[in-house]
């Protein structure tokens, strides 16, 4: 199955149209014609199986044919990860992470970060596209970037995380996780967390955890935990 996204289909929606980018794809690229089904998610749950009525690579339309709800994971995970120095690897994180399942993400801008440029329209873009992949129906949330301070006062909900290379002690993530929860975890730059971040987090309830016995990059270590709360869940 081949899935297209829309966040403007909702359920009860009887026709759609597709921009001319998504139109061409369509008709040029997947020679798709009048008849042929088309799937397509709104990034909420739904899954809305279509057949196309008008297969033309400018304005390609369609009925809505069936609708289903699919229920969201019974966990949640909010990565606030550090922008990494060179945009390409926030990018394979962000491709990654999706496709291992996560909820929500939070650039974090820390006293070590060496990037504070935010490119958020293609950071989306290249989360929608890991999730229709992946076939996922919830989209992830991407926040705009925020001072790690400013994150850390916010009071996140379940359970609360640092990962950071600071001799100390520490328990391992995947041991201190439990499934079905709510579970946020900072991850730093390549510089790591200062002492003042790290101090300041588990003042807020941060629990210090360990990734494993290798120091890891900011993006390895950050899909790492996508995968650790991901295994802790599976059924």
């Amino acid at each position: 199955m081949q899935l297209f996204f829309n966040p403007d289909i909702q359920p009860g929606t009887a026709s759609f149209t597709f921009d001319k980018e998504e139109s061409r794809h369509i008709v040029k690229v997947l020679r798709k014609k009048e008849g042929d089904k088309i799937h397509i998610s709104n990034g909420k749950g739904y899954l809305f199986t279509s057949e196309v009525v008008f297969a033309n690579e400018k304005k390609c339309e369609v009925k809505i044919i069936a609708e289903e709800f699919h229920e969201p994971a019974p966990y949640s995970l909010h990565l606030a990860v550090a922008p990494t120095k060179m945009n390409d690897r926030y990018e394979w994180f962000l491709e990654k992470a999706t496709e291992i399942g996560i909820t929500k993400i939070t650039p974090i801008i820390c006293e070590h970060s060496e990037r504070t440029v935010f490119k958020g329209d293609r950071f989306e873009k290249i989360i929608q596209s890991a999730m229709k992949q992946s076939l996922q129906y919830y989209m992830p949330i991407l926040n705009e970037p925020v001072a790690f301070n400013a994150f850390v006062n916010t009071h996140q909900k379940g359970q609360l995380f640092i990962a950071h290379c600071e001799e100390t002690e520490k328990r391992l993530l995947k041991n201190a996780l439990e499934p079905k929860k709510e579970v946020t975890i900072l991850i730093g730059p390549e510089g790591d967390f200062s002492t003042k971040e790290i101090n300041l987090a588990l003042q807020s309830n941060y629990i210090p955890v360990s990734l494993g016995n290798t120091r890891l990059r900011t993006e390895t270590a950050a899909v790492v935990s996508a995968h650790s709360v991901a295994f802790v869940n599976e059924e």
